[in-house]
């Protein structure tokens, strides 16, 4: 199943050829030239999509970010690692540069994933401004672009601010206080000024409110950035608002909640089929994903770590990946107990979510080395649901993309923020929506639910999805010593964290050549 390049761009989720992403030399064609029609626009878009898919413009190798290893800086890989290491769900027995930091909850100002993270979110915005810069409406029609292909242009406009919003929010969230730059801004003359959370929450709310009008309807080509994901992320925003500006929006988060349940997504009814390759087609449950192919978006990062990282060689050939298995990251006690795993039977509850290996593999993780010490897990497969392989290069890389935002996650959402106290749902619904989800995966069903079942819930529908640091933080179990799990704080059986550790550290390299620039409180 090859994707054109063609196909991938009229597709366009966050992925692109590599020829799209070539950046132009240097005095060699001018703006105008670049932007003359509409194919010159669809290229610089594709570039501005694929920079969350691949790492570089010449394939695996090749990085848009210096001072990290060009594999290894790949967006979703970095945010993932953020986001699952320094997590109750999972441990990478790896001992590769800033990973075992994460676990231990030891990372500073050097660490270089958080600084990869830090700069790929940055270029990410820097290549979102360029677009957005050649694509106001002025600019456009003095180059006598008209009619349909100006429209589609405003469309990829939209998109593109959406594209920078949601990096913007990655950064509110890893960091709380990053530079800030916009398409207005000047280039070269002055050096970036430090936002703040609260004014950077307003501004992405502002933001996404202000282009809503301006995106596709929602599921009008899969992929792209429409109404319906602006309205998932102002949701997940909403949801988080306590953490990141001390007060409370739950309201908020469900009024989006309900836009998006009415515009007519449903869940996928195999919960599997989510996350196997084959994934972009029959998926009425996505609502946003970063697209990955075997051939056209080649990185050692995105669903291709993913799955090649939780399983070992002998257990490639069955996930699609023959020549992969690199065997680093796999679960904490803690999950397969959230899910009720009988350790005298060897058995979990029925819940077709509980995704594991175990065969060889012991429960608790004893140390931070060893592949077998906890259960791999097994929710991501480069196969289909038929067991077939659509397509696999050099052996290891996947086709099988990431929903960023998806119906489960905003369900979930509706339920929590109904519990926190939020008006426009109700308990009935918010506890019809948290069933909806255990049926799909025949689990059981209960009769009543608290801000404790979200929580446990969020790790079984969602682990390994990037979002179980944000949901610790928000409950409140992410620092401090109520809630341990094995090797926070790089102790085997936990311990207590602080405070400032809810976010990550302003990296040394950028506060050296920017005097605008304060370190977060708690880091040297």
């Amino acid at each position: 199943m090859k994707r054109s390049c063609l196909l991938i761009f009229l597709a366009t989720g966050l992925a692109s050829c590599q020829k799209n992403l070539n950046r132009i030399e240097p005095n060699s064609v001018t703006d105008n030239q670049a932007f003359s029609n509409l194919t010159g626009y669809s290229e610089a878009m594709a570039k501005v999509y694929g920079a969350f898919a691949t790492t570089g413009s010449t394939g695996p190798g090749s990085g848009d970010i210096g001072g990290i290893d060009a594999g290894t800086s790949d967006f979703l890989r970095l945010f993932w690692n953020a986001e699952e290491l320094t997590s109750d769900e999972g441990l990478c027995v790896w001992n590769d540069p800033g990973v075992p930091d994460l676990h231990n909850f030891s990372w500073n100002s050097q660490n270089v994933i958080m600084e990869g993270l830090y700069y790929r979110c940055l270029y990410q915005i820097t290549v979102a401004n360029q677009f957005i810069n050649e694509s106001n409406a002025a600019t456009v029609a003095s180059r006598g672009i008209k009619g349909t292909d100006a429209a589609t242009i405003a469309y990829y406009q939209a998109e593109a601010r959406f594209l920078r919003a949601y990096q913007y929010w990655v950064l509110l969230d890893m960091f709380g206080n990053p530079p800030f730059v916009t398409e207005k801004s000047p280039i070269g003359t002055t050096l970036p000024p430090q936002t703040n959370r609260a004014a950077l929450f307003s501004y992405i709310v502002s933001e996404l409110k202000d282009i809503d009008p301006l995106l596709l309807k929602p599921a009008a080509i899969y992929g792209r950035a429409d109404e319906a994901t602006d309205w998932a992320l102002l949701a997940r925003l909403y949801l988080n608002a306590n953490v990141y500006i001390g007060t409370d929006h739950s309201s908020d988060a469900i009024t989006y909640c309900n836009k998006i349940i009415a515009a007519g997504y449903s869940l996928n009814p195999v919960y599997a089929h989510l996350f196997q390759s084959g994934n972009n087609t029959n998926n009425p449950e996505v609502i946003f994903p970063i697209r990955y192919d075997a051939d056209s978006t080649q990185n050692y990062g995105g669903t291709t770590f993913i799955i090649n990282s939780s399983i070992t060689t002998g257990q490639a050939a069955s996930f699609g990946v023959p020549s992969g298995g690199w065997a680093g990251n796999h679960s904490l006690q803690t999950l397969p107990n959230i899910f009720g795993y009988n350790s005298s039977t060897g058995t979990f509850p029925a819940d077709d979510r509980a995704m594991f290996y175990t065969t060889g593999n012991t429960l608790n993780t004893a140390d931070e080395v060893t592949f077998s010490s906890g259960f791999g897990i097994t929710k991501f497969s480069n196969l289909t649901p038929q067991g077939k392989v659509l397509e696999v290069s050099n052996g290891e890389f996947c086709t099988v993309d990431f929903p960023l935002f998806r119906l489960g996650e905003i369900y979930l959402t509706y339920a929590e923020a109904v519990l926190r106290g939020g008006a426009g749902g109700s308990s009935s619904q918010a506890l019809a929506y948290f069933n909806a989800l255990r049926t799909r995966s025949h689990a059981a069903t209960v009769t009543g639910i608290a801000l404790s079942d979200i929580i446990n819930e969020r790790a079984k529908e969602m682990y390994w999805e990037a979002t179980r640091r944000t949901d610790l933080i928000r409950f409140g179990m992410f620092t401090g010593g109520s809630y341990l799990w094995p090797f926070k704080g790089g102790v085997i059986n936990g311990t207590a964290i602080p405070s400032y550790r809810s976010i990550f550290a302003i990296p040394a390299t950028d506060l050296s050549v920017n005097i605008n620039l304060k370190q977060n409180p708690g880091y040297n």
